[in-house]
């Protein structure tokens, strides 16, 4: 299954949250509201959210989250000189980060980021080999290729914590996130591909991949393409 590229630019919004924290579904809801509506001319907003395990000490395990994402925003902390991680957090295409449930704030810095420089990236998804081409990426002194695996459609019936008695709509939910690749110093291209297998639990239609390169030391993104499986 190809992906096409549009006339739109790719951005990349990752949204760091969590079932325990009470500020997270304000944010929850604005992921919603970029990844159905597509507010911003000009960029096609490309979605992430990774539960964070940071508050699960307090009364409620979230099914969905995962060290590995509280490490992964920990990476950011240098980036942007923060003394601590926190919930809700966006961050876009690497090079911008807010407090998540900021709306009017991400649909600037998302239109910011669609008149910047980026590479492209092709994907292809053929018997569960995923392939991906980029082309024409910025000057880079070296980035990784990472594979997220992501569930829309999730809810979850919280029954202790800061959201007791609620229940919580999740979009773009990351099941699963590793590197497939490398991109060496100075290229503008690069090709990388994974095999992809797909947990049971997990709902098939409501999955999508999204695959991006992201500068080792910058942590900006030079390129991002999703596609369905």
């Amino acid at each position: 299954m190809p992906a096409a590229t549009g006339p739109k630019k790719s951005v990349l919004v990752e949204l760091f949250t969590s079932e325990g924290c009470s500020s997270c579904p304000p944010a929850d809801r604005t992921l919603a509201f970029l990844k159905k509506e597509q507010p911003v001319a000009g960029a096609d907003v490309i979605t992430l959210a990774y539960h964070v395990d940071y508050w699960n000490y307090i009364g409620w395990t979230d099914r969905f989250s995962s060290p590995q994402f509280s490490r992964r925003q920990e990476s950011y902390t240098g980036k942007f000189a923060l003394d601590s991680i926190y919930t809700p957090q966006i961050i876009v295409d690497g090079n911008a980060q807010f407090t998540g449930s900021d709306g009017g704030r991400a649909a600037g810095e998302i239109g910011k980021a669609a008149e910047t420089r980026k590479g492209t990236a092709a994907l292809s998804l053929t018997n569960g080999e995923l392939k991906a081409a980029f082309a024409d990426l910025p000057p880079t002194e070296g980035a990784t290729v990472h594979l997220a695996i992501a569930e829309d459609d999730l809810s979850s019936d919280v029954e202790r914590g800061e959201n007791r008695g609620s229940k919580l709509q999740h979009v773009s939910v990351v099941r699963e996130l590793r590197d497939i690749g490398k991109i060496g110093a100075g290229r503008s291209g690069a090709e990388a591909s994974a095999k992809v297998e797909f947990k049971p639990e997990w709902k098939k239609a409501n999955l999508h991949l999204v695959v991006f390169a992201q500068d080792e030391k910058t942590k900006n993104i030079l390129a991002v393409a999703a596609i369905g499986p």
